[in-house]
């Protein structure tokens, strides 16, 4: 498998230190944001194959960042897979006009996380 590269994003410093662990034991290399500023800067910057996006975080949520990305040429096809807490349908809506990949609801599971990880690459 070719070196990859998956950037977290999220405010929760214990979940995004246990996915961190997890992605990187699965071979993929790693960035952490916690803000939706720092996501948008870093997706610029590292150029990620893969993003995983919480929504609610502070500056600007996750919904905000899915939408800057997908208007930039630069950033719009890398696939991107939303988690959250939020599980109503005017958030699933919105999340799935804005192109992400896959949509999971905290907790997740992790295993089910990496299987659409790796789905993500092979599609």
């Amino acid at each position: 498998m070719p070196d990859r590269v998956i950037l977290v994003v999220d405010d929760d410093e214990n979940l995004l230190r246990a996915l961190s662990i997890r992605l990187k034991a699965a071979g993929y290399t790693v960035y952490a944001a916690m803000d939706g500023m720092q996501a948008v800067m870093m997706t610029h910057k590292r150029e990620p194959d893969l993003i995983i996006l919480d929504i609610r975080m502070p500056g600007g949520s996750g919904l905000t960042v899915l939408d800057k990305l997908r208007g930039s040429m630069k950033t719009r096809g890398i696939p991107v897979i939303m988690v959250t807490a939020f599980d109503d349908e005017e958030t699933k809506e919105k999340v799935r006009e804005l192109g992400a990949f896959r949509y999971f609801r905290k907790p997740f599971d992790t295993d089910e996380l990496l299987k659409a990880v790796e789905e993500a690459f092979a599609g």
